[in-house]
């Protein structure tokens, strides 16, 4: 349905399964979204964190994203537009009607990125 222009939402895994490629891993992904992503990239489990991000289209004000064995975009197609990055790395995007995000927005109260999704203004 992705591929007919149903909206998905992708977090952390799911951004994983949604892919076009991941690095060293040959792992069934979808191919919605013209991404290649490396998993783990902020450590392990333990390593998780919470962190300020500046996300674009949400005018400056940051979002607190928690970040848990979190992978990220470590190349992006050109029809990708990127939304937000950390230290350099990307970690949050969309192409056309799939948005994905390395870290978790559903383990905060704040409910922004989901009001964007759900807004379709992507």
């Amino acid at each position: 349905k992705g591929k007919e222009g149903m909206p998905i939402f992708g977090t952390c895994a799911g951004m994983i399964l949604l892919a076009n490629k991941v690095v060293g891993n040959k792992q069934i992904r979808f191919n919605l979204i013209d991404i290649v992503v490396e998993r783990n990239a902020f450590g392990r489990q333990v390593d998780s964190f919470e962190v300020e991000l500046k996300i674009k289209d949400f005018n400056g004000e940051p979002f607190k994203a928690v970040f848990i064995r979190a992978p990220y975009i470590k190349e992006a197609g050109k029809e990708v537009k990127i939304l937000a990055e950390f230290r350099g790395k990307i970690v949050m995007a969309r192409q056309k009607n799939i948005l994905v995000s390395s870290f978790h927005p559903e383990l905060t109260e704040d409910l922004r990125i989901h009001k964007y999704f759900l807004s379709g203004h992507y």
